[in-house]
Order: C-alpha cells, then structure tokens, then sequence
C-alpha cells in the first residue's frame, strides 16, 4: 500500500495527489478526529483526511492505488477548500465512504470554523459500503439484516482482512502520527476500493456492463492529443486518456522546477479522467447523492425524542421538493439534443391512467416494464428510452440530478386536467389526425392502412372476440403492430373522438 502524509501544499507529495485526483475515477473517503468526551454541544474538529485514489481501470487490480492522508492540523485549509469540494462533486469521481456522512458534516464544520463558509454541502455521485454490502449479501442469497455491520466486519467477510479499530477513538490531533496511526487510517480508506472492486466484479459478471468498452474509437488510439482536439466530435474518455499520457511524458522530460509549475497550471484548470463506461452505468444504476440539510449544520441541543417537527417546515419542504419539479425544459427529444422531435413520456403508477389519455390524442406514453419498480428503474427506463418521467411522487424529483430535464410533477389530480397540463407545460401539438392513433393498450403505432373484413376475421380468431354483427357493417379494422390489438371506427370510437376533441379544444 502505497502512503503518502500531506503536511504542506508546497510539498512533492501535494503534487503528487492533485496529480493523482486528475487520473482517477474512484476515490475512498474517511475521516478522523479527536473524540469529544464532555457533553458540550459542539462537532468535533477534523484532524486527518484520507483519500485512497484508484489509478487502474481493472476491475481485479484494486491494488493499484495510492492513498493519501491530508493533515487538516497542518494545512492551512482555505489553501485546500476548493480542491476537496471540486472533487466532492466532481462528475468524473465516484465517492466511496463508510456512513460518511457525519464525517462530513464534521469535516464541513471544521473548514467553516477557519472561514472556509459555507464549508461543504454535498458529495455527489457517492457509493455507501453499507449499501454495496447488502447487495453482495443479496446476490449470495442471503438474508440480509437490518442492523448496519461495522467497516471492520464487513472486510473480514467480504475481503478477508482483519481490521484493528483500537485507535478508532484514540486523540487524533496529537503530533506526530505514529507510524501504528499512519497505518490504520490509510488502511480504513485502501479497503473501501477493494470491497467496491468486488462488486463492480459481481455486476459486470452479470450485466456485461462493458462488453464494448475496449471497442470504443479503436482508429483514433493512436492519434496525439492535438489531433482528437481538432476533431469535430472528440471523445472526452479518449481525450482524458491521452491528456494523462501527456503530462506522463511532460513529468519524465521536464525539471523538477518546470514540472512543479506545470503541475500547479494543471490543478487550476482541474483536468480529471472521464470514468470508463463500466464505472459510468454503475454510477447511473447505484450512486447517491449525500446532501447536508440546514440543520445538519449546528450540534444537537437536546437528546430528548419524540420532537415532532411544526407542520409548517413540514409544508415547506414539500413546497421546495413540488417547485423543483417544475419543467426548465429542454426535454431530450429536443432536436437540438440530437432527438427526433416526437414526445416521449413514462407515466408512473400515480399517472397510470395519464398514460391513456396521452395514447388517445396519439403522443407516445409507455409505462414501467415492472410492476412495483424502485425509482432506479424507473430513471434507467427513462435515460435509456429518452423520455420524461411523468409523476406525482414529489420523492422522485430527489433523483433529477441523475437525468437533467427528464422529470416532471404532474401537479393536477383529474385526468383530463393532467392531460391539458401536460400539453401547456410541454407545447405539445395536438391535431385531429392524431386522435385514437394509438393502441391504447401497449402504446404501439396501428398498420399503415385498415384490414379487409377477411383479414380481421382471421386475425381475431382465438385472440379477440369481435361481434358477429360488426363484419357486416362495412367497418374498417386496424391492429396494433406490437400486441395485434384489434380496432374499429364503431359508436366508442366516435365518442372517444368527440371527447378528447373537446378536452383539447379542437373544434374552436
């Protein structure tokens, strides 16, 4: 395990991790401070980061890291504030960490304390180790537990290594670190990147999450990095590798003075390594996002339970999750995106019966593949069909920051109401022609021209019961070419038209 302490920003090791933080991916967090043992009502102070950087793209070579311990007693802090929280949220990182929240809001306690205001509010995209535990325990079959086990316990399970957590609770602001402290914190840090290596290990198993990554852009591999800069469409994965390249070479040829500048002129402009496509749809399957509310802010005053919050913070908060979910457009069937300009839409379970009405004035409105899905799902769906994720679940708009511009909160509660909403908010066109175009029941697009009597009859038969009477009508029959749902322009057809006609204020 490769250690490096961090006393000063002017030292080769400081470089050495505004490098590393550039050429990495996946970063394990922890944190250490100094135990408060009288019951004053103040956060401890931070004494020691840990940052264990990934620098390897395999998924079997976790070994292949650096970790390094930023000493907060040392440094001063408003030198290393921007830094920490450009890679607490950088897209480009996935953020590991062990019920890392209180170590946040003690670490962000801790930089306001010395003027760093107003300290740090979130880590995002972020991966608990709980939560990879549970799904490891899940994929072994196994019942998995209510009760969180310890950091420890989990690695002797899952990594097989022995965790001492003696100094855990030991006066981490004395100075200098003993060699037996130096060990335990990057040792608490360097194991959060293996127990993840195991379950990326387990999810491209099975969902083949990068069978093409090693394909991508094969021809330009051996193009300089000036050359894909010149491209019309460069790819940012293949620009970060080589960006990376460059500064090995710059780092072997230039002096240490030269390549000390250069370093600096790199860590302000903040070039980090695009994630490989395997890490980039695990992000988009199982990362969070860990935000500090106002009142994580300030120590607790009181241990008394049962205080029950005022309904007005209550109707506020629902208030502030309802406005964030108004449209700031522009959806991702927009040309300009690189759509097809046709409306795409998921209604979820709460707008199961919005769905309908949308078929019925021809706008394409599928719903969930599941059931009973989890809100995962119910983005991945949306992402990958390229649609807007219609709801009334004000818990859902907690998830926009994973798909810009692709949820919406239907605010109305009547159907035809939530129908003319969606048309106003969106600018849907909505014409004639357009009416009953779709099947109702699957979503699917009709034939392109209507079945003879004969072609009806046969098509109907042990699939849908049609009367008799109406093949002697001279009606004209249409199907659905993906469930083959038979249609005619019969009395329910006509009224269904005169109504939505009338709800869309077409005959004005």
């Amino acid at each position: 395990m490769d250690v490096h302490l961090i006393s000063s920003i002017d030292s080769a090791e400081f470089t050495h991790l505004t490098r590393s933080l550039s050429r990495s991916t996946l970063v394990g967090l922890d944190a250490e401070w100094k135990p408060i043992r009288s019951r004053q009502f103040t956060f401890p102070t931070v004494a020691l980061l840990q940052l264990a950087c990934q620098l390897g793209d395999d998924p079997d070579e976790w070994d292949e890291s650096v970790v390094f311990l930023l000493d907060l007693a040392s440094i001063p802090l408003p030198s290393i504030w921007e830094l920490l929280k450009d890679v607490f949220v950088s897209p480009d990182i996935l953020k590991l960490g062990f019920k890392f929240k209180q170590d946040l809001i003690f670490l962000s306690s801790t930089f306001r304390a010395q003027g760093c205001d107003p300290g740090f509010d979130k880590v995002e995209p972020y991966l608990d180790i709980t939560n990879i535990y549970k799904f490891l325990q899940h994929k072994q079959g196994k019942k998995v537990s209510k009760d969180t086990k310890s950091l420890s316990a989990i690695c002797e399970e899952v990594l097989g290594i022995s965790l001492s957590k003696e100094l855990q609770c030991s006066d981490w602001s004395h100075r200098p670190l003993t060699a037996e402290h130096i060990r335990y914190a990057a040792t608490d840090a360097h194991c959060l990147l293996g127990i993840f290596k195991i379950f990326q290990g387990k999810v491209v198993n099975e969902g083949n999450l990068c069978n093409n990554v090693k394909e991508l852009h094969q021809s330009n591999v051996n193009l300089g990095l000036k050359d894909i800069l010149e491209m019309p469409e460069c790819d940012n994965k293949l620009v970060g590798t080589k960006f990376c390249n460059a500064m090995d070479i710059v780092q072997a040829t230039a002096s240490s003075e030269d390549w000390e500048r250069i370093a600096k002129g790199v860590e302000v402009i903040r070039k980090t390594k695009p994630m490989d496509e395997s890490l980039w749809k695990i992000v988009r399957k199982y990362g969070e996002k860990l935000l500090l509310r106002e009142s994580d802010r300030n120590p607790k005053t009181s241990k008394k339970k049962g205080k029950r919050r005022s309904s007005v913070a209550i109707v506020c908060k629902e208030k502030k999750l309802e406005n964030s979910g108004d449209w700031q457009g522009p959806p991702p069937w927009d040309i300009s995106l690189g759509g097809d300009g046709c409306p795409k839409f998921l209604c979820d379970v709460m707008v199961e019966g919005l769905a309908k009405h949308l078929r019925c004035v021809g706008i394409d409105a599928a719903v969930p593949h599941y059931r009973k899905p989890e809100p995962r799902e119910l983005i991945d769906q949306a992402y990958k069909e390229k649609r807007v994720l219609l709801t009334r679940d004000t818990k859902l708009l907690r998830h926009q920051y994973l798909i810009k511009n692709q949820i919406y909160r239907v605010n109305s509660l009547l159907k035809n109401e939530q129908l003319l909403e969606v048309i106003e908010t969106f600018q849907l066109k909505i014409s004639e022609d357009q009416l009953m175009s779709r099947c109702t029941k699957c979503n699917g697009r009709f034939i392109q021209k209507p079945l003879t009597t004969e072609e009806a009859i046969e098509a109907a038969k042990g699939f849908q019961r049609i009367p008799n009477c109406l093949f002697d009508k001279n009606l004209e029959f249409w199907q659905c070419m993906d469930c083959n749902q038979l249609y005619w322009e019969g009395t329910q057809y006509h009224n269904a038209v005169q109504k939505f006609m009338d709800i869309c204020k077409l005959t004005e």
